[in-house]
């Protein structure tokens, strides 16, 4: 796809969907997303805008989903997909126990901060994670896109924390961006989740930076402001994303 005026033809469930994955728990950033090399799914003839939605840790990214979910936007979540994917008893699940054994498992399921500790500095592991997490993530991600577009959705929004990093801004029309200064980043991480100050620098420098991410971006949500204050500037991005899509 191009940045501008990409569409995706939405085909059903099953189809190859935009690879996309999420960062690890909250006690690691770990890239899950595939190479970008995938189609967008598609269904029938009729086009559907793909619109991706990013942030740094700590930006508020999932408030501005919220925002647009209430909007009307239809929200395909990789975080969600990467629950999914863990479910006890799943083909997942299994696998990750096979791999990295039972001291991930935690109450009978994946314990997501044990398994990001574990490969948040360790890239065998963490390659090894993500052959396993790809292509279900994936095709969970392709079955979501392709049920929002069969109940009449023009634009779907994939959620997507490192779509920057992983060179996946080439799948969507255009990407949202919800922004705020590292120093913000910090400060939220360190109050808001009680993460020690080095622990929080090392996750925010092992994504892209910020201010890089803003101006590669197609709209930016400033987020360091009031709820109102983002809740506006979210209106305002919908407004010409959806004008667009008419």
């Amino acid at each position: 796809m191009s940045r501008d005026g990409a569409e995706a033809r939405v085909e059903g469930p099953g189809a190859a969907s935009s690879r996309i994955d999420r960062c690890a728990p909250p006690s690691a950033t770990l890239s899950l997303a595939p190479a970008a090399d995938a189609a967008a799914p598609h269904v029938g003839r009729r086009p559907v805008k793909l619109i991706g939605l990013t942030g740094g840790v700590g930006s508020g990214k999932s408030t501005v989903a919220e925002m647009l979910r209430e909007l009307g936007a239809e929200i395909i979540d990789a975080d969600e997909a990467t629950h999914a994917v863990y479910e006890p008893g799943s083909p997942g699940f299994d696998a990750v126990v096979r791999e990295f054994g039972r001291g991930v498992v935690a109450g009978g399921r994946i314990d997501r901060a044990r398994l990001g500790e574990l490969v948040f500095r360790n890239a065998d592991a963490r390659h090894q994670l993500n052959a396993i997490v790809h292509p279900l993530v994936r095709d969970w991600m392709a079955q979501k896109t392709a049920e929002a577009a069969e109940r009449g959705a023009d634009v779907v929004v994939q959620d997507v924390p490192l779509l920057f990093e992983n060179g996946l801004e080439r799948l969507f029309s255009s990407v949202v961006l919800a922004y705020v200064p590292e120093e913000v980043q910090i400060e939220r991480l360190v109050s808001g989740r009680g993460l020690a100050p080095e622990r929080v620098r090392a996750i925010v420098a092992a994504q892209m930076p910020i201010e890089e991410k803003r101006g590669r971006a197609h709209h930016v949500i400033d987020n360091s402001g009031t709820r109102e204050e983002t809740r506006a500037q979210v209106r305002s991005a919908w407004e010409k994303i959806a004008g667009d899509a008419a």
